[in-house]
């Protein structure tokens, strides 16, 4: 009983907070393993995060590894972000902010145009939040002060791999190295009304680690509908399972409970179990004229009702759905006077239900993204993506969030590794 108390302080007074103060880069990553990364690398941000269906020879593809076939040259990429949210509810508003390294990607032919490998390393999943929540307590005139942070989530070190199947049809398989670690803590103060502290402060105290494989396979097939453009049909499968790890969870007094030879309730110490996370579908098709515009539509899902904490308990979280619509555009890839004609410009609008299911209330995100590619050199890029969108409602006595996102990275792209030196 005293395990289920602890465990589900942490999402139940995310849903009933009256006031909150917050230094976080996402209120709703306090629930279930925080945010889910779907947005792909910094060319797929700038067009609705599509990446199921399309990809180019200028950047690593993680999104479908099927795709990595049309890296023909060596490419290395990384990207940073940041994040700015005005988060709010019916009563007060916050400015809360953050932001880091995205990825970093290499894509190499082994055989090119037939076989590709690749690796680097990425985020699964990402917790991060302060949250204050000022409570009555039932059948009481005292109120609950909670103080709750978190921070961390699953990373992943990956390597991929592409083949060429047959004319136009690529497959790949995108193996992943789990690993990472989530700490959540919630303090929790009782007064009375008239602002004197009763009782002794309280603190719950966990921190989850994991450790382990998970598995992508991708499809890409194409057919030319002219002479000069193609259809692209993409599809992606993740699984995930059961995700190994470790888990310290501890009930003390304030400044304790992170250690497991003071005073307190000790709930789990280093034990051993696992997180159950469900398998990601994705579909997308593509239009493309060559060299010139490409505008595609994809969707995911990922049945999150399906979701197990680590010990055994499932939350109310729903399956999560996701569409992207996008637009790529390049002037004239020809005109080597103008850098501006050269460079890629692209756009999307996303749509998300998230897994989040609160108070009868869905909890959907919608955004608008832009983004860029602008060459260097005659191969490498420097690549831009902003979304700007908004999170949740303030009815029910929920959060929205209106957020900014911008990322920045670039692409080098090198063709001379592969060729033997003719001249000194």
């Amino acid at each position: 009983m005293l395990r289920k108390l602890a465990l589900g302080v942490l999402s139940t007074l995310l849903l009933i907070s009256e006031g909150f103060g917050q230094n976080s880069s996402s209120t709703y990553s306090g629930l279930g393993i925080g945010e889910f990364n779907y947005g792909g690398q910094i060319q797929n941000q700038g067009m609705g995060g599509l990446g199921i269906s399309f990809g180019t020879g200028w950047g690593a593809n993680t999104v479908n590894p099927a795709l990595t076939t049309r890296n023909t040259i060596f490419n290395f990429q990384a990207s940073l972000n940041y994040k700015r949210i005005a988060v709010s509810n019916d009563t007060e508003s916050s400015l809360v902010d953050g932001g880091g390294l995205s990825y970093v990607a290499i894509s190499l032919p082994v055989k090119t145009g037939k076989f590709t490998t690749g690796m680097g390393l990425g985020q699964i999943s990402s917790i991060n939040y302060r949250l204050k929540v000022d409570s009555p307590i039932a059948n009481s005139p005292l109120i609950a002060n909670n103080y709750l942070e978190g921070d961390g989530g699953i990373s992943e070190a990956y390597l991929n791999f592409g083949y060429l199947l047959a004319k136009n049809l690529s497959i790949g398989a995108h193996g992943s190295y789990l690993f990472g670690s989530s700490i959540r803590s919630n303090q929790l103060l009782v007064f009375d009304q008239k602002g004197v502290e009763v009782g002794r402060a309280s603190e719950y105290y966990e921190r989850i680690s994991v450790s382990d494989v998970a598995l992508k396979l991708g499809a890409h097939y194409f057919f030319k509908t002219s002479e000069k453009s193609n259809l692209h049909l993409g599809a992606i499968y993740q699984t995930f399972g059961d995700v190994n790890g470790t888990a310290f969870a501890k009930l003390a007094p304030i400044g304790q409970a992170s250690s497991p030879k003071t005073d307190g309730d000790l709930i789990a110490n280093n034990e051993k179990g696992n997180i159950y996370l469900p398998s990601r579908y994705g579909f997308g098709v593509t239009y493309e004229k060559n060299n010139k515009f490409v505008i595609g539509l994809e969707g995911q899902t990922q049945d999150f009702s399906q979701y197990r904490n680590f010990f055994g308990e499932g939350l109310s979280l729903q399956a999560a759905q996701k569409v992207g619509l996008g637009i790529q555009l390049v002037p004239d890839f020809t005109d080597f006077d103008n850098l501006l004609n050269r460079s890629t410009y692209r756009m999307g609008l996303e749509w998300m239900r998230t897994p989040y299911f609160i108070n009868e209330t869905t909890i959907n995100d919608i955004g608008i993204n832009f983004g860029t590619s602008i060459p260097v050199n005659n191969l490498s890029l420097v690549n831009m993506a902003l979304k700007v969108g908004r999170r949740g409602t303030v009815d029910n006595g929920l959060i929205r969030e209106a957020y900014v996102n911008f990322s920045f990275g670039f692409s080098i792209n090198d063709n001379s590794w592969f060729y033997k030196r003719v001249f000194e």
